[in-house]
């Protein structure tokens, strides 16, 4: 996990050994997936890789999909938009969370490419990533409510935060295509400008 800005606590010696490992493990798997596929890797395998147990690996990842859509990045917009400055306009705000997360995932970029592949290519892992969407809807619609003011049954709230989530994941889903040939950061700042409109009317 990248440390949030300097505002926030610092994280104690116990969460930065979990995140350390909950990183290893992922690591592991991913070189796994790499070298013989998703499907005939198990948790066994990724287990014994980590040099862990596979009831630490459950602790961590409660299934082999959850190795794969684990990440760190929600906090990072969650402190940056929902504790942003309310006399910047929301743009601003979304422009800076969204440049602190595309920083965060270039830091991390082959296992960030890694992910996004496996996740446009396993069935398994479209099928999961499509069922935690509505999670992930709820998510960002409580932070653009917290920061505009908009009830979070506002339908205008609701149609920006859609098309907000469908920009960024099409953003990355271009970047993991491309190989990581165009600056993450652009893409999705690109993306957040073609629903400029919509956020600004926030």
């Amino acid at each position: 996990m990248r440390p949030l800005p300097s505002t926030s606590p610092p994280l104690g010696l116990r969460e930065r050994k979990k995140i350390k490992l909950r990183r290893s493990v992922q690591s592991e798997a991913l070189r796994l997936f790499a070298e013989q596929g998703y499907e005939d890797t198990t948790v066994e395998q990724i287990a014994d890789a980590a040099d862990i147990s596979t009831t630490t690996f459950y602790r961590y990842f409660p299934t082999k999909e959850d190795v794969v859509l684990d990440d760190d990045y929600d906090p990072i917009l969650e402190h940056i938009i929902g504790g942003g400055d309310e006399d910047e306009p929301l743009v601003t705000t979304v422009r800076r969370a969204i440049a602190a997360v595309a920083a965060a995932v270039e830091e991390e970029r082959d296992a960030a490419l890694a992910r996004l592949k496996l996740l446009g290519t396993v069935p398994a892992l479209k099928a999961r990533q499509g069922a935690e969407g509505r999670k992930s809807v709820e998510f960002y619609i409580g932070m653009f409510s917290a920061r505009s003011g908009r009830p979070a049954g506002d339908f205008q709230l609701r149609v920006t935060t859609a098309a907000f989530i469908a920009a960024q994941l099409e953003a990355a889903r271009c970047w993991a295509d491309a190989d990581g040939a165009e600056p993450l950061g652009r893409l999705l700042d690109d993306a957040v400008t073609l629903i400029e409109p919509l956020i600004a009317a926030l």
